[in-house]
């Protein structure tokens, strides 16, 4: 049975994934962060670990509750939008605190406690991410925090990639989703896009280490 774990499950994208990874028959271990997600996802027959990205305390214990443990693959799915402005206004220091912790360095955190054991099944390791996050692409400054955020989570990966080379690490943008940042009128349902993300990393190969990739499978080359 492969070993599926989920960081950020409390919601959305993480708790569909959790599902659809339990309905395949796959163990999971998903975190979330209160105690009604944690039951939400023991409900759903995974174990739940109590976890906040942007708690530093709160991430550097996740070594020890999977110590010994094989990842098939990992999901990296826990992030903020934080503030909405533009580039005339710059964020306030809690701000970009919050949001660069939650999205990147939350992210770096977990890379050297989770990829070893990614690698020690020949795994993958997937974060979502944003198209917000490409640079050659960017048209306009508007929720620039958040840009900025996941561009520095694209280069993370990017980077990290080549610390661990029996894994396969990469970005996916999920699409617009219907979930709580993505708003209601979103045209991508949690299911449909959860399915071609899961579509997406079991197709993985060599040369798709450290790239970015859409939920539908087409690559975004020159990112």
């Amino acid at each position: 049975m492969p070993t599926t774990l989920i960081i950020g499950a409390s919601r959305g994208i993480g708790l569909e994934l959790a599902r659809q990874a339990r309905a395949a028959g796959e163990r999971v271990i998903a975190s979330a962060r209160d105690d009604a997600a944690l039951e939400r996802l023991r409900a759903l027959g995974a174990e739940a670990l109590r976890l906040d990205v942007a708690d530093p305390a709160s991430v550097s214990g996740l070594a020890w509750q999977l110590d010994g443990e094989k990842i098939d693959t990992a999901w990296q799915v826990a992030g903020v939008m934080g503030s909405r402005a533009d580039a005339h206004q710059p964020p306030t220091q809690a701000d970009f605190d919050h949001v660069m912790h939650a999205n990147v360095l939350g992210a770096m955190q977990l890379i050297p406690q989770v990829a070893p054991l990614v690698e020690a099944a020949d795994g993958r390791m997937a974060f979502v991410s944003s198209t917000m996050g490409q640079i050659a692409t960017v048209a306009g400054s508007n929720d620039w925090l958040y840009r900025v955020s996941k561009a520095a989570l694209n280069m993370v990966v990017a980077a990290a990639q080549h610390s661990y080379p029996r894994a396969i690490l990469v970005c996916l943008h999920p699409g617009w989703v219907r979930t709580d940042m993505g708003g209601s009128s979103a045209p991508v349902a949690p299911a449909d896009s959860v399915a071609g993300l899961r579509r997406v990393v079991a197709a993985l190969g060599a040369a798709d280490r450290g790239s970015f990739i859409r939920y539908d499978g087409s690559r975004l080359d020159g990112w």
